[in-house]
């Protein structure tokens, strides 16, 4: 009888002890997922710029204007947590990947009213906050001179959104057109 209530102690043990740690790694995984999911950037949509806006980006002769909102679930993220990446080729011979890149920044940030696509606003502070659309024009090339990613026809280059501490959205620009306003996502 001893012995069978000691079995029973042993292996009502290692049952509570494996219910706990499966508990644990559910919440752990349910947190990396809230948190991959709640802190990311969802665009809306891309167009090629307005080429002779670009000049307020950093030196910038060509630019992709992205209008964007926070995904869903997210909380607010401060702009300089995002980075934005545009990554091609030069399409040479024998082609090099080219990287242009930066961060959100508070000046170039403009806030839409949904109510009324046609006008948008300078935002009063540097963060992004759930259920706002936002536009900015983004440069497509590397105001020092070097890498350059600009609309090129029939080409594909590789937008990614990175929140830190958060999730990363991945969009490919399809180029079906250079002229300013046509759609490349």
């Amino acid at each position: 009888f001893i012995a069978l209530i000691l079995v029973a102690a042993v292996a009502s043990a290692v049952i509570i002890q494996t219910g706990e740690k499966l508990q644990q790694n559910a919440q752990q995984t349910g947190t990396d997922t809230q948190q991959e999911i709640g802190g990311k950037i969802s665009i809306i949509t891309v167009w090629v710029g307005d080429q002779t806006d670009c000049s307020t980006v950093a030196g910038a002769d060509t630019c992709i204007t992205m209008v964007f909102e926070l995904a869903p679930g997210s909380d607010t993220i401060e702009e300089d947590q995002v980075t934005w990446t545009i990554i091609c080729d030069d399409a040479a011979a024998t082609p090099v990947i080219q990287t242009v890149f930066g961060t959100l920044d508070h000046d170039t940030v403009a806030l839409l009213d949904t109510m009324n696509a046609d006008t948008n606003t300078a935002k009063a502070d540097d963060l992004l906050n759930p259920g706002n659309v936002y536009m900015i024009n983004l440069q497509t090339n590397d105001a020092t001179g070097g890498d350059d990613c600009d609309a090129t026809l029939n080409e594909q280059h590789t937008l990614i959104i990175s929140v830190e501490g958060g999730g990363s959205t991945y969009e490919t620009l399809s180029y079906t057109s250079e002229d300013q306003g046509d759609s490349v996502v």
